[in-house]
């Protein structure tokens, strides 16, 4: 038996022997599954996958510097990973980077492509889309449908010629992808985002999934169903004629229904913002807050303000929000849409 190390200088000698070591970085939602889905079967690559719940977002400090020969990011904040960007720009790391939150400033870098629009009509796998020129559009629709992307979607569809009973099935299909992205932990999740990617990777056109009997589809409808019918008997905190406050309960189906739950309020009252405010253990708040539709600004900002916050203009949250400050964060969400 060989026993051997390597150390930088290896890497790079591996590196320049055209040894690749590629990495897919990707938000574990809908729009990041389905970037990279987009991506790699118009490209298939060898890759290892970095990716976690959809509030794990600072993924790209994962990626070992001293490996990585070539970088893809997808659906993750630039400003919030930031650090680690910089890192691998240093060591000469090829990067693309797609995303469509706030992205903070953008390094100057040859080694740096960026495809960033903060637009709130649009998402990742829409300009992943635009990038591949349209090459798998029904799988963007997906996407755009799960991301709450409604009216993008439904313009994509009808250039399409899809139906409206078609344009449920994509719907459905982003909505429950979408919805398996949400938890404290993976362990809250009924399949890994890398799992789940990597299953999806076996479709080139989501219609032969949703066609399958006993897949991913079906399974994600049945669990999705039953979360949302508990989540329809939830407390509602507060209420004005902006914004609709939910309470729900320290549990599993709770953390994965918080953001698609935000979602259908969302839509049933598009003239309002919504938050789903979810019990952490620590009897803090897990924050989804959604913008009304109707104004798709705002929620970023908001959030931004406390500590753990983030998120893009039409939908942002915060990871810890101490009950002390629940009545501030009621009052600024409700001072800026009464505005």
């Amino acid at each position: 038996m060989w026993l051997f190390s390597l150390n930088a200088d290896s890497f790079k000698l591996i590196a320049y022997l055209g040894f690749s070591m590629h990495y897919d970085v990707f938000n574990g939602d809908a729009d990041g599954i389905i970037a990279l889905l987009q991506l790699r079967l118009a490209e298939p690559k060898v890759s290892t996958l970095i990716t976690g719940v959809k509030r794990d977002i600072q993924l790209l400090q994962q990626v070992p510097a001293l490996k990585a020969t070539s970088v893809t990011v997808l659906d993750i904040s630039l400003e919030k990973n930031i650090t680690a960007l910089d890192e691998l720009l240093a060591n000469n790391i090829d990067v693309l980077y797609v995303d469509h939150h706030r992205p903070g400033a953008i390094p100057s870098s040859k080694r740096l492509t960026a495809i960033i629009d903060t637009d709130p009509n649009t998402c990742t796998s829409l300009l992943v889309n635009q990038y591949l020129a349209g090459k798998y559009l029904l799988w963007a629709i997906v996407a755009a449908f799960g991301d709450n992307m409604t009216s993008a979607a439904q313009q994509l569809s009808i250039q399409q010629g899809l139906t409206e009973s078609v344009q449920a099935k994509l719907k459905a299909l982003g909505t429950y992808i979408n919805y398996n992205g949400y938890g404290r932990t993976v362990d809250d999740l009924h399949i890994a985002p890398d799992e789940l990617f990597k299953k999806l990777l076996g479709y080139a056109n989501p219609f032969t999934l949703i066609a399958e009997p006993n897949s991913i589809f079906s399974l994600l409808e049945q669990a999705y169903n039953t979360d949302m019918a508990q989540a329809r008997n939830a407390k509602v905190l507060d209420e004005n004629e902006v914004l609709q406050v939910i309470e729900l309960e320290n549990a599993a189906w709770s953390r994965r229904v918080s953001g698609v739950f935000g979602n259908a309020l969302a839509n049933q009252s598009p003239h309002k913002a919504h938050a789903v405010l979810t019990l952490n253990a620590d009897d803090s708040y897990l924050v989804s807050l959604r913008a009304p539709l109707e104004n798709k600004q705002g929620a970023g900002e908001l959030c931004v303000q406390f500590d753990t916050g983030g998120g893009r203009a039409a939908a942002a949250g915060i990871n810890k929000l101490p009950k002390e400050k629940l009545g501030k964060f009621i009052a600024l969400v409700s001072k800026y849409y009464q505005e």
